[in-house]
């Protein structure tokens, strides 16, 4: 007598729960931060998503009747006992500007300085957790081992994982905050690459607040809830290291492209690649 084995079905809903379960299980938990550098906070509503924790405020009727905004440098405000070097604090909030810019240009004019607008954006780093630089050396070196042997991607030690605290608003003419966000996220071993350096983590998380605060600004609604949207293509030209679509968005440096890829691959520092903001004319 012959008998058949079949495999059960793997239905793709199931797959992607235990995907998110072992993201969440394994990622650096980094509390809500909140800082004194907003207007106001209230009313605020926690909000977030899989990986991110955050309360946002939004008045869309101001918000979507905007045309032009202006970004202040982002600057940092950490409480925590870490000592950072001022040099790779500069590439954090330096690339929270650049994603700020190019996500915000999808929708805005992107003014100088100097010039008038309907939105003033500011953005502060209030908390980063430090990458352990060992783990992250020694996470690299056996994913690269093993990527010579087998094509597989290799999770990251969940240990030494760092992480990101930042809070920004959206001010308007009349000096009225129009929207708010606290925003917190940590790394994890799945899908944040590991970089040696102590800013390593907070560098690759920063774009991501920078993406959800100006998608904010662009929707006029919470950016956690509803179906992403795929990139524009100026996001992606931007991406690669393309120039931005407005010339006050030049002020922040071109992003790393292909080498800052090729440089994550290798655990490389962001400062061998990012070479931060342009230098003032």
């Amino acid at each position: 007598m012959l008998f058949s084995f079949q495999l059960p079905e793997i239905r793709p809903q199931a797959v992607l729960c235990v995907f998110l379960l072992l993201t969440v299980s394994s990622c650096a938990n980094v509390p809500l931060h909140q800082g004194a550098t907003l207007g106001s906070y209230a009313g605020m509503t926690a909000s977030g998503g899989t990986l991110t924790k955050a309360k946002l405020r939004v008045d869309p009727a101001p918000v979507l009747a905007a045309q032009t905004v202006r970004i202040v440098p982002t600057s940092a405000q950490i409480g925590s006992g870490t000592a950072f070097d001022p040099k790779d604090l500069a590439l954090v909030t330096n690339t929270i500007d650049r994603a700020l810019c190019t996500g915000l240009s999808d929708r805005f004019k992107v003014v100088a300085p100097n010039q008038p607008a309907d939105l003033v954006v500011r953005a502060t780093v209030t908390d980063i957790v430090a990458t352990n630089r060992a783990a992250a050396a020694t996470s690299t070196v056996a994913s690269l081992g093993v990527a010579a042997m087998l094509p597989v991607p290799v999770p990251r030690l969940p240990i030494g994982l760092g992480g990101l605290s930042v809070e920004a608003e959206a001010v308007g003419q009349d000096g009225s905050q129009k929207a708010a966000m606290v925003w917190s996220r940590g790394a994890n071993m799945l899908t944040t690459r590991a970089r040696m350096s102590t800013i390593g983590d907070a560098y690759s998380l920063s774009s991501a607040f920078g993406t959800d605060f100006s998608r904010m600004l662009v929707t006029g609604r919470d950016p956690f809830k509803g179906m992403m949207a795929m990139p524009s293509m100026q996001k992606m030209k931007t991406s690669l290291g393309g120039d931005p679509k407005y010339d006050a968005c030049r002020a922040f440096g071109s992003a790393p492209g292909i080498k800052g890829v090729v440089a994550g691959q290798f655990g490389l520092p962001p400062g061998w690649t990012d070479k931060g903001a342009s230098a003032p004319k």
